[in-house]
């Protein structure tokens, strides 16, 4: 995943693509931070593993700040984050759809039924079947209408 990231650089600037290439490096920073959280040398390479969870980190940041953005009434900032996320978001797997994720919850749901307690422990439960390719937002918001 690193060494995509860091040959998608040279295309950028050949293209001149400032937005891009200032995305791409972000990426590549965000890596160097996170080895040297782990303890490690920044020259290290990042597990895919690793990488997947710093750009995760990145789309959810953007989309805070577009919401803050909109929110605040600074709608051209949140453009320039918007460029960002779907430039970011191009590195992420396809995330499941709002249908894919209620078809699953309604079957574990068949399987045993909520306690209106555990509420929490299922949603838990249901990222950690789900994976990663599931959003935790979403997953909850389903599980919210299902058992409401």
């Amino acid at each position: 995943m690193q060494e995509t990231i860091k040959a998608a650089i040279k295309p950028a600037m050949i293209a001149k693509d400032t937005v891009r290439l200032g995305t791409l490096r972000l990426i590549l920073a965000a890596f160097t931070n996170e080895l040297v959280t782990q303890g490690r040398p920044p020259t290290d390479p990042l597990s895919d593993e690793d990488c997947m969870k710093v750009i995760k980190r990145l789309s959810k940041q953007r989309k805070d700040s577009i919401d803050q953005f909109v929110a605040g009434g600074r709608p051209e900032l949140a453009e320039d984050e918007k460029a960002e996320l779907a430039i970011i978001e191009e590195f992420l797997p396809a995330a499941m759809s709002e249908a894919d994720i209620e078809a699953k919850v309604k079957a574990k749901l068949a399987e045993s039924p909520l306690d209106s307690t555990k509420k929490g422990q299922f949603i838990g439960q249901m990222m950690k079947e789900l994976g990663d390719t599931a959003d935790g937002a979403t997953v909850k918001a389903v599980i919210d209408r299902l058992t409401a």
